[in-house]
């Protein structure tokens, strides 16, 4: 079964996005591809997957991603390095701002996989955002994010990628744990002053990343 967000403790950021530019604020009342969020009762959207793999061995990585660019899914396939990830919210928050990017027309690339990995770095150029969160030849943990535009392609195409991933599937890698926290923090140019400010708002150092993470993706829309 594919990770599920724990989107709930959350909520507040999605309202906190609306407030600043409107980025994830549709994204929670309207139906985008066939994609839809319940804010509501807080369910995690059913058509996105966040799914993770340990021991990954990658011969070569371009064979890999073309393999996924020929496979005609109908779902929209991501790859990110895992070591990078701040948890599934991160990765969450990337879809719901892709998606929603694409809804309004104010999308920075053409393709919705690679969007999701620009909102996921909070880059505008591809080539950072590869080399902040992309797979490497010698990514060991990797995270899969698929979109799709319903359940049963969701299914059909989380099995390929299962299939795929010549790894062990394990989505705890997703996770953020302590020794990710120093990683992230450098690579989103968080300084210990930001982070200090927002741990005596949040409490828990896990929790005032990710949201430090989370904020950063919704700058980007407001960047020109």
């Amino acid at each position: 079964m594919n990770q599920q967000v724990n989107f709930g403790r959350f909520k507040r950021k999605a309202n906190q996005f609306r407030a600043k530019q409107g980025t994830c604020g549709t994204v929670h009342q309207r139906n985008l591809q066939g994609i839809t969020m319940n804010e509501k009762t807080e369910e995690p959207n059913e058509n996105i997957a966040i799914v993770g793999f340990r021991n990954v061995q990658i011969e070569d990585i371009n064979t890999f991603l073309e393999h996924f660019k020929r496979e005609d899914t109908g779902a929209s396939v991501q790859f990110f390095d895992a070591k990078h990830v701040a948890g599934p919210q991160h990765l969450y928050f990337a879809a719901l701002n892709a998606l929603n990017a694409f809804e309004k027309n104010t999308n920075i690339s053409n393709n919705l996989a690679v969007e999701a990995l620009l909102y996921a770095s909070a880059q505008r150029q591809i080539k950072k955002a590869v080399k902040m969160l992309g797979i490497k030849q010698d990514s060991s943990e990797v995270a899969a994010l698929i979109m799709t535009e319903n359940r049963h392609k969701k299914s059909g195409c989380l099995r390929l990628v299962t299939k795929t991933v010549p790894g062990e599937r394990d989505d705890s890698i997703l996770e953020l744990t302590d020794k990710k926290i120093g990683n992230i923090k450098n690579l989103f140019r968080i300084s210990d002053l930001e982070f200090e400010a927002k741990l005596e708002k949040e409490g828990l150092e896990k929790e005032a990343l990710t949201d430090l993470v989370i904020e950063r993706m919704a700058l980007l829309g407001t960047r020109s």
